[in-house]
């Protein structure tokens, strides 16, 4: 590891990193994740047919909720304004799944990958919570930070 882990102090105990001193820079996360479940499952979902509504309208707003309140959820976060949301949704009705990506936005001191991947997630999650009572076997996977830019690092971008 070339880095130090920043959530450490000099004798280890775990702390919310100070970020005074950094320059404010337009930040950008983009996260990306899948849900895979029985094509029957699928075809409900594609027909907008789920007892339980607009399961990928709802799975939205739950994304964006969750980017909204990240340093609510994980512990050393910083609460950040947040400028820019987005949640979308790709059916892939060859492998019966839903490809959620999320994008987050700010200007600020810090990084918003966190943001992206709790959208991410939640969105899944919601998914996953109004279809169980007809496919429990779903699967979530492929969580994944896709790109960031802005800050110190600059820009970063996953590899294929």
């Amino acid at each position: 590891m070339s880095q130090p882990l920043t959530h450490f102090n000099a004798a280890g105990q775990a702390h919310m990193v100070d970020v005074a001193a950094k320059p404010k820079t337009h930040r950008l996360a983009i996260a990306a994740g899948r849900i895979h479940m029985q094509p029957a499952t699928f075809a409900l979902l594609a027909a907008g047919d789920a007892k339980k509504g607009d399961v990928l309208g709802v799975a939205r707003l739950a994304g964006i909720m969750a980017a909204k309140r990240t340093g609510e959820l994980i512990p050393l976060c910083h609460p950040l304004p947040l400028t820019h949301v987005s949640v979308d949704f790709s059916l892939d009705a060859a492998t019966s799944s839903v490809l959620c990506q999320a994008s987050t936005e700010t200007v600020g001191r810090t990084g918003v990958e966190m943001e992206a991947l709790s959208a991410v997630s939640v969105a899944l999650l919601t998914i996953y919570d109004m279809l169980k009572a007809v496919d429990k076997g779903m699967c979530i996977d492929g969580l994944q930070l896709i790109e960031k830019r802005g800050g110190k690092s600059g820009h970063w971008q996953r590899q294929p």
